[in-house]
């Protein structure tokens, strides 16, 4: 198998909190840019445990690839 052979990514495999490399390898953007636009509002980060580490709603993102409509 060629190194350069990536596993496809299923949308219906995807469980419904991403974390900030699944939803910057999704995209394709640098995990920077994704914790820069939950920052901005643009893709807003649910904080999890004592840490504060970020999981993204697999709805919001697929609204901003524009493949859903927002439901808020």
């Amino acid at each position: 198998m060629d190194q350069n052979t990536k596993k496809k990514i299923r949308l219906e495999d995807l469980p419904d909190l991403l974390t900030v490399r699944e939803v910057s390898e999704l995209l394709r953007v640098s995990p920077l840019t994704i914790k820069r636009w939950g920052k901005r509002g643009k893709l807003p980060a649910i904080r999890i445990n004592s840490r504060g580490d970020r999981r993204y709603k697999k709805e919001a993102v697929l609204w901003l690839l524009g493949m859903q409509s927002k439901e808020e």
